[in-house]
Formats: structure tokens, C-alpha cells, sequence
């Protein structure tokens, strides 16, 4: 990979997008990752800071003799960034630059510390996504020296030296400089890109408003978009303004990233449309332990006993037509599904016979975790199912009486299939080669916060 690409992947980290989505999705990128890009960005920077000098024509006396300038290293002891409060981030670079000029009789090294200066200014793009711009760049020369065991020169010579590589550096280090940035927004488009949530469907992020620029951090307004077969996925209302309160998460963090439930909302309306959230739970009468047969149910209910004297297996078809709730209080996130769950046996002919069918609600607790770049959630079942019958073909039914037999059969393969839902977790905003460090959700009312550390890994 070339050095400016790099460099310009690196300097990525500054900008917001660690991101979420919308509705109500807010990225913050905090004063800790400015220390990290400072430090890992001072390689790649001293590779992209090394710029050709062109022959420099010097005077013999007699003519002038072009003199080849080679430079032999260039460190970067100091690298230091800040946010710059409704604009971007100001760097300042401090590099020393070491050549070997090629003077006849004898080469001579130089060195020449410079100090570079520039102000990126970051802006939402046409696309949607960060456009950085540098508006401004400087740099500042100090005196050249040489290095002991060079021959002496004399000072005229020296400085039109010296005066060559300052007017070539003045021009060559800011636009190297440029060059990263413009790298580095062709790296920020992939934000834009679709993501899998599941075969059919697709969730793409893009900023929403300008960002929000202070001297402590950067904070973006994201938007998600969700799509089945390739349709968006429009809540019932409108989304209310989220705004992420300051001092949540955890302190001294990199990245600070607050989703509203409206999130939570739009994904669970997704799994729902999408059928995700369906499932049939059916028994194997070989099974000693199985619950689910006719000679089972015809314990509890005469009629089914005298519908099937032999027994049959039974199934239970359970289906989502509203969608699932989400409810977010302060160290607490549950989920309330209200399932329409139909019960139905093998007949003789191994058609399905309709039996009866309840009205559930299920009461979930949530607990989400931070993996691979995912928001992934594992549930448990809160208290007691709630079922009502919905209708019946087989005459009264005890409800009181089925509980026990629908709470053992249905729990365990309904948990089964939302934890292998969830568990696949849905994208979070990133990019290529950037990845979270020890993340930590946080919850709170009515948002979900996570707290987490930046890596770039090539």
C-alpha cells in the first residue's frame, strides 16, 4: 500500500466513522483518539513526508555544475493533533530531514528540521459521507546544519543549499499532505456501502448534517438505512430528534456511539417483515421425553383424546403479526413479543388439523454485547408466558391447565431461535481495516450507549 494511503487511512481515525444509524444514532470520536493516531500515524507519515529534491546547480567557479541531493532519512519525533471547535482537526508535525549532497570534492550531509502545520477541514459530503479538505498548511524551516564528519563549507554556499531544499519542501510537504487527505476520502466513501443483516435484507449508513465540531470531540448524526428485498423499512412515525447527552459511557474512551430505540425499533419492524422472527416447533413421538403428541394433549383436553386415539405428533406454528417491543431503562433492556401461536396435529392422511390457537405475550430480558463490528443481543425469558385462546376447535380449554405444557414446550426453542437471531448481530458503521477495542454497552433510558477503544489494522 503507498505511503500516503496509509497515512490517510490513519488519519481516517480522527473522523466520525465509528457510526451507527437513524433514526437517532449519534458517533462521537473523542480527544483519546487523537493520541492514538498520533502515535501509530508517525511512521507511515515519515515515509509519506519523503519528497524528491531536485539537482540543485551549484558554482564551481567557473560553471555552474548540477549537484545531486539525496535524502537519506526523515524522522518524525512529534506528531500532535487537536479538534479545532465548528471546523476540523489541526496538525502539527515536527520532522527532521537528513540529505547527502553530492558536492564535488566531497559530499556533504544536511540537516534541516522542519516544522509543518495544516488545518483539516471536515464537511459532509454530496454522498453523505466525511469530506476532509485541507484549508491551510505551513511549513516552518530552522536552520540547516551539517553533520559532524562532513567537510566544512563555507556559509555563502550552504545557504543557496539550504535555500534549494527549503523552496522545494515549501511546495512538496503540503502537497503531500493534500495527497493524504484526498486518499483518504476516497477510503471514507466505502461508508456508503450495504452491509448484510440477514439473506434479504441490508442496512447502509450516511451522515445526516453537518458534523459537530468542539475542542474535546467530533460528533456525527448517522443515518441507517434498513432494506428487505430492496426496499427501505419505514417506521409507523416519525423518528423524534436524538441528542446524546455529554458524560455517558465509559470516561477517557475513543469513540462514543448512542442509539436511540428508534434504532432497535426499525431492526425488530425488519426481522419482523422479513418473517425472521417466525419459527414451527414440532415433536418426534420416538422421543421419550417429548410433550409434543395428541396423547399428551388428550390428557388435558377430552376432545382431543377422542379425535385421535393413536398418538400423533404435534406442532406448534408460531408467528409474529405485530411487531416485537423494545424498552430501554437506565441499566435495563427488555423485549415483549406477542406471538400468535397455533396448535396442530398429524391427522391420519399426514395433513395438519387444526387444533386450537393462543394469543401470547412473552416478556424478554435483553442483554447486548459488542463483536467483529456487530451489535449482537442474547435473551431470557422474564416471569411467566401470558396465552389466551384465540380459538378452538376442540371445545373449552383449562388454560390454567395447558400453562405448564405450553411454557415447557415453547420456551426453550423460542429462546433458541432469537439468541441464533440476534447472536448474528447486525453492522455497525466502520471501515475497512477498523475495528473496536474492548467495547461496553451501556443503557440508559430510552438510548443504548457503547464505549469502546479504536484499532487500525491493515
Amino acid at each position: 500500500m503507498a505511503p500516503a494511503r496509509r497515512v490517510g487511512l490513519l488519519l481516517s481515525l480522527l473522523l466520525p466513522v465509528v457510526s451507527a444509524s437513524m433514526p437517532g444514532t449519534v458517533v462521537r470520536l473523542n480527544r483519546a483518539v487523537l493520541s492514538y493516531v498520533s502515535e501509530i500515524g508517525k511512521a507511515p507519515l515519515q515515509q509519506a513526508l519523503n519528497v524528491t529534491v531536485p539537482y540543485f546547480l551549484d558554482w564551481n567557479g567557473e560553471v555552474h555544475q548540477p549537484t545531486r541531493i539525496q535524502t537519506l532519512n526523515i524522522r518524525v519525533p512529534h506528531f500532535h493533533l487537536k479538534f479545532v471547535a465548528d471546523f476540523g482537526v489541526r496538525l502539527l508535525v515536527a520532522a527532521n530531514f537528513t540529505f547527502k549532497v553530492f558536492r564535488v570534492p566531497e559530499p556533504l550531509e544536511l540537516m534541516l528540521p522542519v516544522v509543518v502545520l495544516a488545518d483539516a477541514h471536515v464537511a459532509q459530503g454530496s454522498i453523505g459521507t466525511p469530506v476532509v479538505s485541507i484549508s491551510a498548511c505551513f511549513p516552518l524551516f530552522s536552520n540547516a546544519s551539517v553533520s559532524h564528519g562532513s567537510s566544512s563549507v563555507a556559509p555563502g554556499p550552504l545557504a543557496l543549499v539550504q535555500k534549494h531544499v527549503r523552496a522545494v519542501l515549501r511546495n512538496k510537504l503540503c502537497l503531500s499532505v493534500s495527497n493524504l487527505v484526498q486518499g483518504l476520502n476516497v477510503h471514507l466513501g466505502t461508508l456508503i456501502g450495504l452491509n448484510p443483516v440477514g439473506p434479504e435484507s441490508q442496512i447502509r449508513y450516511s451522515m445526516i448534517s453537518v458534523p459537530n465540531i468542539t475542542k474535546d470531540y467530533i460528533s456525527l448524526d448517522i443515518n441507517a438505512v434498513l432494506f428487505l428485498l430492496g426496499k427501505p423499512i419505514v417506521l409507523p412515525v416519525d423518528a423524534t430528534p436524538f441528542v446524546l447527552p455529554l458524560h455517558v459511557g465509559a470516561n477517557g474512551t475513543m469513540a462514543t456511539v448512542g442509539l436511540s430505540r428508534d434504532l432497535f425499533d426499525s431492526v425488530l419492524l425488519l426481522l419482523q417483515k422479513a418473517g425472521a422472527l417466525n419459527l414451527d416447533i414440532t415433536g418426534q413421538l420416538e422421543s421419550g421425553d417429548n410433550l409434543l403428541n395428541t396423547s399428551v394433549l388428550g390428557q388435558l383436553i377430552p376432545e382431543v383424546a377422542r379425535w385421535f386415539p393413536k398418538p400423533m405428533p404435534v406442532a406448534l406454528k408460531v408467528q409474529l403479526g405485530a411487531t416485537p417491543v423494545v424498552t430501554l431503562h437506565t441499566h435495563n433492556a427488555t423485549l415483549q413479543l406477542q406471538p400468535f401461536v397455533e396448535v396442530r396435529a398429524v391427522a391420519s392422511n399426514s395433513a395438519f388439523r387444526s387444533l386450537f390457537s393462543f394469543d401470547m405475550v412473552v416478556n424478554l430480558s435483553l442483554q447486548l454485547s459488542v463483536s467483529k463490528l456487530k451489535l449482537r443481543g442474547t435473551t431470557s425469558v422474564l416471569g411467566d408466558i401470558q396465552l389466551a385462546v384465540a380459538s378452538s376447535n376442540v371445545g373449552f380449554i383449562d388454560t390454567d391447565q395447558v400453562h405448564p405444557l405450553m411454557d415447557a414446550v415453547f420456551k426453550k426453542p423460542l429462546l433458541d431461535h432469537l439468541n441464533a437471531l440476534l447472536g448474528m448481530g447486525i453492522a455497525l458503521p466502520n471501515m475497512v481495516n477498523l475495528h473496536y477495542v474492548d467495547p461496553e454497552v451501556f443503557v440508559y433510558e430510552g438510548y443504548v450507549v457503547i464505549s469502546s477503544g479504536l484499532l487500525y489494522q491493515r
